[in-house]
């Protein structure tokens, strides 16, 4: 069974009809800068066309001015940037200034509070481990003038004692540290009690406790000064060590017990001076 041959546009006639509507298309334009009848229906065919031809070159136009105003602006962006870092720079570096002024001011006040006792000023330079600054090293030892049994001062108070010294160095028990002991007394009423050093009441309420005031007259009350007493055998007398900020009477109705509010910050030391001078003692190692 013979199939039936498929007819075939010839190409030649494609081409043809397209040359044709090319040359109609060309005379219709031509025709449109004319009048009449042709010019009018040319006119009718050609000038959507040029509409949209415009509509296209503004909308290129528009979209090149887009681009341009883009890149402008990020240029103007990443310089602002720029700017912005600069500043924040300057900014940090003028912090740290007031920051070490402060300190400076800090030191030079407390060189002047204790200024009867030769001092030398450290930084701290290491802690173990936690938040606070139980104990921590200075920068400062031996070959300085320190050693152990030094009272350490920060902040216009008391921060610790010298227990370890080398050439370049030296370890700082503070007194919040839980085997720190200090015979103290009430500044107000000049009775003597007991500050010890407590990490568990640090954690709980950032201070330290107080036990053993023998407060007979029931004196004591919130917010008195409590300083280094005259019979500590390790601390030099009078040292602020901070405020109470509560009491209670104890069971036996003798003395009674609280918390104290230290002045120097435990949490952020940095700076402190150490007294180059120690307490007479029997027993170096002994009670506080």
């Amino acid at each position: 069974m013979k199939r039936k041959k498929q007819s075939k546009f010839p190409a030649k006639y494609v081409l043809l009809i397209m040359t044709i509507l090319c040359i109609a298309i060309i005379g219709c334009s031509l025709s449109a800068s004319g009048s009449g009848p042709i010019s009018a229906a040319a006119g009718a065919v050609i000038t959507p066309m040029q509409k949209g031809v415009n509509r296209l070159g503004s909308a290129l136009t528009d979209l090149r001015d887009h681009m341009q105003t883009k890149k402008k602006l990020e240029k103007e962006n990443e310089e602002l940037r720029t700017q912005l870092a600069e500043a924040q720079e300057n900014l940090n570096q003028v912090q740290l200034n007031q920051e070490e002024l402060d300190n400076l001011k800090k030191l030079y006040n407390m060189d002047q509070s204790y200024a009867d006792y030769e001092k030398v000023a450290a930084n701290v330079i290491g802690k173990d481990a936690g938040n606070w600054f139980s104990m921590f090293l200075i920068d400062r030892g031996s070959n300085d003038g320190i050693s152990v049994g030094m009272n350490v001062l920060a902040d216009g108070g008391l921060a610790g004692i010298v227990i370890q010294v080398g050439p370049n160095y030296a370890k700082v028990r503070s007194i919040i540290d839980d085997n720190s002991n200090v015979s103290a007394k009430n500044l107000s009423t000049s009775d003597l009690c007991i500050v010890s050093g407590s990490l568990k009441s640090m954690n709980e309420s950032s201070l330290i406790e107080f036990d053993d005031l023998r407060d007979k007259e029931d004196q004591a009350k919130v917010g008195d000064q409590i300083v280094t007493s005259n019979i500590s055998d390790m601390f030099l007398e009078g040292i602020p060590i901070g405020y109470i900020t509560d009491i209670q009477t104890d069971s036996n109705n003798l003395t009674k017990s609280g918390h104290i509010a230290t002045i120097v910050d435990f949490e952020h030391l940095s700076d402190v001076f150490v007294i180059l001078q120690t307490k007479d003692t029997t027993n170096e190692q002994g009670g506080e």
